[in-house]
């Protein structure tokens, strides 16, 4: 199996097109970082800044019209706030971290990149004439699916790697790496701060988007698996990749809209509290997923057993 998924990645890494993505993906985000760095002021007065906000944020409160959410929300901020005055802790405004969140959002690059290897890597093998001397090989079609599979899930892998890798050091040639090793605070549920691991906050929202990504990915997989053209699987899968967020807009206004795909696969509204459609939970996403990975993963694996490759 291991010779599998190393010759897989092989035949996607000895492609030109695999590292023009990999450095067009670099460049992108070494020149978001500098255009985000454009605005910097090195020397504003943070603490200045944070007293401010802590005074407007009191008088806000006394507004007898603001809601008991909100008002729970402003004191959060207050503590969090006095907090970080008391504990010499800077905002994340303008530091290596600020920029690593923001680059999260560049993993849709790494899954239009991944769609289109995924999209190639089955119906490639038709395109090409190829099919045939790979199913020669003793390896049954499972093992050789898995292996195309895997290959193509490894190739996001090494792409999120170098996303990180690249941000973190882009961001902190501009900011500096001082703040490096910056806590995230949150708000127990006692109202104590609690400091928490930056590079584990900033490792749990790329695994939310993440989800999003393997979804798509194993989508566009299984479509290289019923056409012969690979150039037409890559189109229907990037055209369904784009189209999904603006069917989904369409479809929540019925109640049968929230069971579609693309209106689970984001799972970051739920941390702010704000499902795509009412009634959703994180858990009716999650399982709406898990439904969705074994419904195409199952298609796949029949479609390519059935399909004759005499032709």
């Amino acid at each position: 199996m291991l010779n599998l998924i190393q010759n897989e990645n092989m035949k996607i890494y000895r492609r030109l097109r695999t590292w023009i993505m990999g450095l067009l993906l670099i460049v992108v985000v070494v020149v978001t970082a500098i255009f985000s760095h454009s605005g910097y002021e090195a020397n504003q007065d943070w603490k200045k800044a944070a007293a401010n906000n802590i005074e407007q944020t009191k008088k806000e409160l006394n507004n007898p019209d603001l809601p008991d959410i909100f008002k729970q929300r402003l004191k959060d901020d207050i503590t969090l706030q006095q907090y970080a005055l008391d504990h010499n802790v800077p905002p994340l405004q303008n530091t290596l971290w600020a920029g690593a969140q923001k680059a999260s959002g560049l993993i849709m690059l790494i899954t239009l990149f991944t769609v289109i290897i995924a999209g190639d890597m089955v119906a490639g093998e038709f395109t090409w004439g190829t099919i045939k001397l790979l199913l020669i090989r003793p390896a049954s079609r499972a093992k050789i699916l898995f292996a195309k599979y895997a290959a193509t899930m490894l190739f996001a892998a090494v792409l999120v790697i170098v996303l990180l890798i690249s941000t973190l050091l882009a961001n902190g040639i501009l900011y500096g790496f001082d703040s490096f090793s910056l806590p995230h605070l949150t708000i127990n549920p006692d109202g104590s701060v609690h400091e928490g691991n930056m590079l584990l906050y900033v490792l749990s929202t790329y695994g939310l988007k993440l989800i999003e990504l393997v979804m798509i990915v194993t989508l566009a997989f299984m479509i290289s698996t019923v056409f012969r053209s690979s150039s037409l699987a890559i189109g229907l899968s990037i055209f369904i990749m784009f189209a999904g967020q603006i069917i989904t807009l369409l479809l929540t206004r019925y109640s049968w809209g929230k069971y579609f795909l693309f209106a689970n696969t984001d799972l970051t509204p739920y941390l702010e509290g704000t499902p795509v459609a009412e009634g959703m939970t994180m858990g009716f996403s999650i399982t709406v997923l898990v439904f969705y990975f074994l419904l195409f993963n199952v298609l796949s694996w029949e479609i390519f057993r059935r399909r004759d490759v005499a032709a």
